[in-house]
């Protein structure tokens, strides 16, 4: 069985490992201290990996406030639901909100519109 995540857990894990990737970026500018360039280049590259991690936080948060709240059925905590497919937060059982796809197997290309389309 493949194992599902929510996809607020997604987006928030790849902008932690912006993070970590940018400070590490950084800290490989400080073997460059001879050649000021480069030095630049890497401080510079992992400033704007921190950046665009920060756009991806802020952009999931807004994004997570507008997300359908449910209890899961499975272990009965409150999560959040983006698309017409989601993974409990928690336990990562598969959740719809669509009464059609109910009963069918999970995929995460039901949110697609295209999928959807072919289906109609």
């Amino acid at each position: 069985m493949l194992n599902f995540t929510s996809k607020i857990n997604k987006i928030r894990t790849f902008a932690l490992v912006l993070i970590f990737a940018g400070i590490i970026i950084m800290y490989l500018g400080l073997f460059f201290q001879a050649q000021p360039i480069l030095m630049t280049l890497f401080m510079l590259l992992g400033f704007l990996a921190i950046i665009a991690s920060t756009v991806i936080y802020f952009w999931i948060g807004m994004l997570s406030s507008k997300a359908v709240q449910v209890v899961c059925p499975e272990c009965e905590k409150p999560t959040k639901v983006l698309g017409r497919v989601d993974a409990c937060m928690h336990c990562n059982e598969p959740l719809t909100l669509d009464p059609e796809l109910e009963g069918k197997e999970f995929d995460q290309a039901y949110n697609s519109k295209k999928k959807s389309r072919r289906e109609n």
